[in-house]
């Protein structure tokens, strides 16, 4: 045995040095060769094996094609010649440049995300290089250009950052939403990394206090612990404050402290001391040793005003848990020879076992839904009238707890009373409360529900459960209510001379009925459609001219639109119905006023064109990002309450929507409201995404377009 390892390990060195030659042949600053040095760094810390580690060395040269399989099989031997075979199938996976949270995943795509978990449940090692790698892009992407990194930032957030998490490999999960976060939202992530160097060496100061103090009181404790200051990761910074809603400033675990000590008795022990050192805060404690976390993390959080009146966070685990909060998988994988059953990590590969083995099939959208589910893995413990804890995502709602406690009660929930009160099935569920389901005799569950935006479930996994149901009842109900669904939606936004045929062709669907069929089985949402149908849309200059014309003009305008033929003219949007971006449009010639702008099935045009068809002008929108503001007409039809106007005005506030005018009538008979809101938006994603908000608020039943 000893002679064998011994060969391996000359093996590996021989085979180190072949793929620094090939390194050598490389410029020093080549984008490549610095990829395989920063993945072998990033493995490193891990101690996985020097075959992975040679392995991840080896990965970014095999993606760039500086090295074949044939030539790895020859140099380093069959076994990771075989290991990285099987991340070459791992680096297809990738997010479609126009893909959008919702949508559909292309079959290629869909396909390499199932190779990716079926690689953790054979190899997670694997998975572990392929996050290295991602890392490694990650970090030498701080010189591309923005739009590479959005589209790396945006395959890190939605799939290697939760499977990170997923896999409870934190030491890689925060540097990936960090970079994430950095690309994706750059003016939050530099408000708040600003902010937290200007007070830097203050806080480390305060830091190294707290940490003297605690070190004394743990040894006159007879506790043998280990004190530091806890590094803050931006995004975690981020997320807290927008889930919170407070600033920078007022949050508790901006200086932070953990404790690692031998065993769990000794970290009750030591949060003793810390209380009774300091005064603890209230409801600033949470025990994810007795509850642990949904991906299994342990520890004891704790925040106590410390020296001088400030608030520091106060982390207290075991050795053993911090190396499972920090290497996950990975930690299964050093310690297990000749060691029991790691429990933790056979609940992962369970975990990805159950997803990859559904009995009901799930769509690959399905996979990449439940995948991302955990990223946000603070957890809420409600309890069951019975007094049974359940434990559910932050945020969960009623609908979620009742999906929790069993599928068919999901299907027949229609209310539900929290601390014996009823409440909307959208309430968000806090720690303690007692959840009774109101249940019918038969299932209805409500499309609707499938929509992420509307909060009625936060679980993807309960959501896959109402798109199972659908998906099982008849196909012709499933084709008659999606088409009603369909034309009902985009009427609602506008959208009205778009064939249903182009949206199917566009949606890779066979035809219209199976296009409708998915919508009302909830495989697709309506949000992909409006983002099918915009794309559609955008380039107005492939769809038919109004009037044939003898000879072609250098389309010339100088502000939000080309206009065919004309020089330098005074342009205005019609009032009868008030284009948006990317809407198919036409220009019309007026005596005296310019050329006014109507959208294309605008009816007043229609009419015009019917009387004096010379007047018709081609025009299309500018190719520009920003489009400017442009007027829209809001008709709300919904019971009329106290508050109502505030919360419609507020709604709108929160969307930096700007209100131009706006005006309400009311029936005392039936207690109706009619609320008719002038506003200003920048396109029809921004109309979408404010009619489903409006269409959320409390006793409101109807939110349309009017032009």
């Amino acid at each position: 045995m000893a002679q064998q390892q011994e060969s391996v390990i000359q093996s590996n060195v021989e085979a180190r040095r072949w793929l620094d030659s090939v390194a050598e042949t490389l410029p020093a600053d080549d984008a490549d060769r610095l990829c395989s040095d920063v993945t072998a760094s990033v493995i490193e810390p891990l101690a996985l094996g020097d075959d992975l580690q040679l392995t991840a060395a080896l990965a970014p040269m095999l993606r760039a094609g500086h090295v074949s399989i044939r030539q790895i099989q020859r140099h380093a031997g069959g076994d990771i010649a075989e290991m990285a075979k099987g991340l070459q199938q791992l680096f297809e996976l990738s997010l479609p440049g126009q893909w959008a949270p919702g949508e559909r995943l292309p079959p290629a795509q869909g396909e390499a995300l199932r190779r990716m978990l079926l690689a953790v449940v054979n190899d997670f090692r694997l998975v572990i290089v392929r996050l290295a790698v991602q890392v490694a892009d990650l970090r030498a992407a701080r010189t591309e250009n923005e739009r590479t990194q959005r589209m790396l930032a945006r395959d890190t957030r939605e799939i290697f950052a939760p499977l990170a998490n997923r896999l409870g490999i934190w030491q890689l999960k925060w540097e990936l939403e960090d970079f994430a976060f950095r690309y994706l939202q750059p003016d939050d992530y530099k408000s708040i990394a600003k902010a937290l160097d200007e007070r830097r060496e203050e806080r480390e100061a305060y830091i190294d206090e707290v940490t003297t103090e605690l070190g004394t009181l743990l040894d006159e404790g007879g506790i043998t612990g280990q004190v530091y200051g806890r590094p803050k990761h931006i995004y975690s910074i981020w997320r807290k404050m927008t889930r919170k809603q407070v600033s920078l400033d007022a949050l508790y675990d901006v200086r932070a402290v953990r404790i690692l000590v031998d065993n769990v008795t000794e970290c009750y022990t030591a949060l003793g001391i810390v209380h009774n050192r300091w005064p603890y805060i209230r409801n600033e404690f949470d025990d994810y040793i007795a509850n642990p976390k949904g991906n299994n993390y342990q520890s004891l959080h704790t925040a106590v005003v410390g020296p001088g009146g400030q608030a520091v966070e106060i982390q207290i685990r075991t050795h053993d848990m911090h190396r499972q909060a920090e290497l996950g998988v990975a930690a299964h994988w050093r310690y297990k020879e000749g060691g029991p059953g790691n429990s933790v990590f056979e609940q992962k590969i369970a975990w990805l076992r159950q997803l990859l083995e559904n009995e009901n099939e799930p769509s690959d959208n399905d996979l990449l839904e439940n995948l991302s589910e955990g990223v946000f893995d603070d957890r809420v413990y409600a309890i069951t009238p019975n007094g049974d804890i359940v434990d559910l995502p932050a945020g969960a709602t009623p609908l979620d707890f009742a999906y929790h406690v069993h599928t068919m009660i999901g299907h027949r929930c229609r209310g539900a009373r929290v601390n014996g009160r009823i409440v909307q099935l959208t309430h968000a569920l806090s720690n303690g409360d007692r959840v009774e389901i109101i249940t019918a005799k038969e299932p209805s569950p409500s499309r609707d529900w499938l929509l992420p935006r509307a909060g009625f479930l936060v679980s993807a996994r309960n959501r896959t459960k109402v798109r199972t149901w659908f998906r099982q009842q008849d196909r012709d109900l499933n084709r008659r209510q999606g088409r009603e669904h369909l034309e009902r939606e985009l009427q609602r936004v506008g959208i009205r001379d778009l064939p249903i045929a182009r949206l199917a062709e566009a949606m890779k669907f066979e035809d219209v009925d199976a296009l409708c069929v998915a919508l009302g089985a909830g495989d697709i949402t309506t949000a992909s459609v409006f983002n099918a149908a915009q794309q559609l849309l955008a380039p107005v200059e492939e769809s038919a001219p109004r009037v044939k014309r003898s000879r072609k003009h250098k389309p010339r305008g100088r502000g939000r639109v080309v206009i065919d033929g004309s020089g330098d003219v005074l342009t205005q949007f019609a009032g009868c119905c008030n284009p948006i971006p990317p809407e198919p449009i036409s220009g019309y010639i007026t005596v005296g006023r310019g050329i006014s702008i109507h959208r294309q099935d605008c009816k007043a045009l229609t009419r015009l064109a019917a009387k004096q068809p010379e007047r018709i002008l081609e025009v299309s929108w500018r190719k520009t990002e920003d489009y400017g503001h442009y007027p829209i007409t809001l008709r709300i039809e919904a019971k009329d309450r106290t508050g109502l106007l505030k919360d419609i005005s507020g709604s709108l506030s929160d969307d930096r929507i700007r209100i131009l005018a706006n005006d309400s009538r009311i029936d005392r008979k039936t207690l109706r409201a009619v609320v008719t809101v002038k506003a200003e938006i920048d396109g029809l994603d921004t109309l979408n995404r404010i009619l489903l908000k409006l269409g959320q608020l409390p006793d409101i039943e109807r939110v349309d377009r009017v032009n």
